[in-house]
């Protein structure tokens, strides 16, 4: 396997199991807002994606109305976050192991900071990068831009670990490679990542632990 010096994270459906919390928080936004049920596979395509950008594909005008609710109704389902099985434990051997580490997200710095999950993973990344560090965000490879730049990292030996289609076209985007995390083994989805992995040790795998 090749070797990495600098391993970037998504937030959202890759450290912390926030699906059923951002998704069952979009679903009630969009029933509020616009009056219409949407399923759940539906709702899931916008899953890791900054509200604006989601409230502009919806149709729906106003994005800052839109991410209001959205925010609000999900901090009323915080309670169903938690870090994926094993993660601290990786990140903290990543860190032992000298690996230079770093978070890609499409959060903003305010949803960063109140989540008490994401409280305990921080301590273990030396860069992150938020919504507001850049104009354009995933699929853009902005983000990633600005993290090499801000690490002086090289993006042949950066790798970039998410779980959408948005992650995979941010990092090759930026010529960083990809690995897949799909802890509910949904399959590549049609994204061609160089690595995937479904559970911890599968993550140790892929970052050389």
């Amino acid at each position: 396997m090749k070797r990495y010096a600098d391993f970037v994270f998504d937030i959202d459906g890759t450290l912390l199991d926030t699906e059923r919390t951002g998704v069952l928080s979009l679903m009630q936004t969009i029933r509020e807002l616009m009056g219409r049920d949407v399923p759940y596979e539906e709702a899931y395509g916008f899953f890791g994606i900054p509200s604006a950008r989601a409230a502009s594909i919806l149709g729906y005008a106003d994005e800052a109305r839109f991410g209001e609710v959205w925010e609000t109704h999900f901090q009323e389902l915080m309670h169903l976050v938690r870090p994926f099985p094993g993660v601290e434990d990786v990140l903290r051997d990543l860190r032992a192991a000298g690996g230079r580490t770093g978070i890609v997200t499409s959060r903003s710095r305010f949803e960063i900071g109140y989540d008490v999950q994401l409280a305990r993973l921080l301590p273990y990344f030396d860069v992150v990068v938020s919504s507001e560090d850049t104009v354009r965000h995933k699929p853009f490879p902005d983000p990633m831009y600005a993290y090499l730049e801000r690490a002086g990292a090289d993006c042949g030996t950066t790798l970039f670990l998410g779980d959408t289609m948005h992650d995979f076209r941010c990092g090759h985007d930026a010529g960083c490679d990809f690995a897949l995390a799909d802890w509910r083994e949904r399959g590549l989805q049609g994204i061609p990542a160089e690595y995937r992995f479904t559970d911890a040790a599968g993550m140790r795998a892929v970052l050389g632990l």
